[in-house]
């Protein structure tokens, strides 16, 4: 990163940050969808056993990761206010609460794991599947969080192509390691959809000591010399990351575990909605790592700015990240409105089924929207620290309007399934709407900053 004088000069910055930003969210999404996808070939009870796992994880761990996620503001403010010589330390400490967290993940896992696959009801074959993918997918955990420290390190000083390139070196390995241990090929052993949590702990690893490499011995990052010196534990640093991080976790796990709990709620409907619902809810997800890719720039592009105490510069980073995502929304909104039936037919060729995707499809456009306006402001907040109003948001909005909304409307009025789309859409909207106002609060509350200095 570096100070910026002008519209286009700002524009080109940002695009350069949020680009690798935007592959390395489509590589990370990929990896998933090909575990999904090659279970899936090796079986029917593979696939079902694999989406109860993943559907375990995923909230656990986009919410602890989130708590990681406090490392990139608190870099990013410290390079722009000049002091690169705290950032080491800051660096090592997440790395020591990486490393806490991910074995406290390990430890619950063994003691919670059973009780709720056994509350679950799922065929034996299914859940010893399920059981099996996540216990081999355990073996990854600890390099998992690690490297997601070193990438919030590399991509605080703006270096986003850096963990671009790593993602897309690590997505052909996934790719084989599947092929090789789903279907046992060249000799290993067919291990079905559990080979597939294997392969992602494998492939843990590789990234994790790809990052180390990077940061150590390539410029930018070895003049930071992170890993060169040792450092104690401090619970002070823990707790500045905490206090940041907590909240952002606790946001995005509210916000990732709605979508399981919907998909529960839908089990009251026949297969036919029920498969139409997962297909179009895969395809919003897909289209959601547009505004969350730009939410991610748009904190590292805040940060650095605030932490310089240019909050001007800052605030005409925050408008145009929340520009281009409500453009990118938009046009992702008509070309899914246009291309509606491909994209159906993508997932299924059954018509009952397809024509109710369709449907589900044309809520997902205003998913789009409001998360084109919602996703980014988050960003913004973030690069100011301000975390605490987009967790009591994500709380409200999801579970106490989206949720209870959703409910009522598919069970009471004649929009059924559709219900439950309805009451997210609304408590997303909700959720826009006030993070804009506080969006602008805090930006005031900046800018009356700057002018008392300018008096001093």
């Amino acid at each position: 990163m570096h100070q910026t004088y002008s519209l286009r000069e700002k524009t080109r910055q940002f695009f350069v940050i949020l680009l690798p930003i935007l592959v390395t969210q489509l590589g990370l999404y990929a990896m998933s969808f090909f575990d999904t996808i090659m279970s899936g070939h090796a079986g029917s009870h593979d696939l079902a056993g694999v989406a109860i796992g993943v559907s375990i994880w995923t909230p656990v761990f986009t919410g602890l990761s989130g708590i990681l996620l406090a490392l990139t503001p608190i870099v990013s403010q410290l390079t722009g206010a000049r002091r690169n010589h705290e950032v080491p330390f800051k660096v090592i400490q997440a790395v020591y609460l990486a490393l806490a967290i991910a074995i406290a993940v390990i430890l619950c896992g063994a003691l919670a794991l059973n009780p709720i696959l056994d509350r679950m009801g799922l065929d034996h074959q299914v859940r010893q599947i399920a059981s099996q993918f996540l216990i081999a997918l355990s073996f990854g955990i600890i390099p998992l969080f690690v490297y997601n420290v070193i990438r919030c390190f590399i991509d605080a000083l703006g270096q986003t192509r850096v963990t671009m390139m790593i993602t897309l070196i690590s997505l052909p390995i996934n790719v084989l390691l599947n092929y090789l241990l789903i279907f046992g090929k060249f000799g290993f052993p067919r291990l079905g959809g559990v080979g597939a949590g294997y392969a992602s702990a494998i492939t843990y690893w590789c990234i994790m000591l790809i990052a180390i490499y990077v940061v150590v011995r390539r410029k930018p990052f070895s003049d930071y010399q992170v890993f060169q010196q040792f450092y104690r534990i401090s619970f002070a640093a823990w707790k500045e990351q905490l206090k940041i991080g907590a909240p952002i976790g606790f946001a995005i796990f509210f916000e990732t575990s709605i979508f399981s709990a919907v998909t529960l709620l839908m089990s009251q409907f026949n297969t036919a909605t029920i498969a139409a619902h997962q297909a179009a809810m895969n395809f919003a997800s897909f289209l959601y790592m547009v505004p969350i890719s730009i939410s991610m720039a748009i904190t590292i592009a805040v940060a650095f700015e605030v932490g310089a105490k240019r909050y001007d510069d800052a605030a005409k980073y925050s408008y145009l990240g929340i520009g281009i995502a409500v453009m990118m929304g938009l046009f992702c909104a008509v070309g899914l409105f246009i291309f509606n039936e491909q994209v159906a037919y993508m997932y299924t060729a059954d018509q009952e089924v397809l024509q109710l995707t369709k449907q589900f499809l044309l809520y997902a456009i205003l998913f789009q929207l409001s998360d084109a306006v919602a996703a980014p402001i988050q960003g913004a907040l973030r690069g100011y620290k301000d975390v605490n109003a987009t967790f009591m948001m994500a709380f409200v909005s999801y579970w106490v309007l989206g949720l209870p909304t959703g409910y009522i409307l598919a069970n009471v009025t004649p929009y059924g399934a559709f219900g439950y789309w309805i009451g997210l859409i609304a408590g997303l909207a909700f959720g826009a709407v006030f993070l804009s106002g506080r969006l602008a609060r805090i930006q005031r509350r900046h800018k009356s900053r700057t002018g008392l200095t300018s008096q001093l």
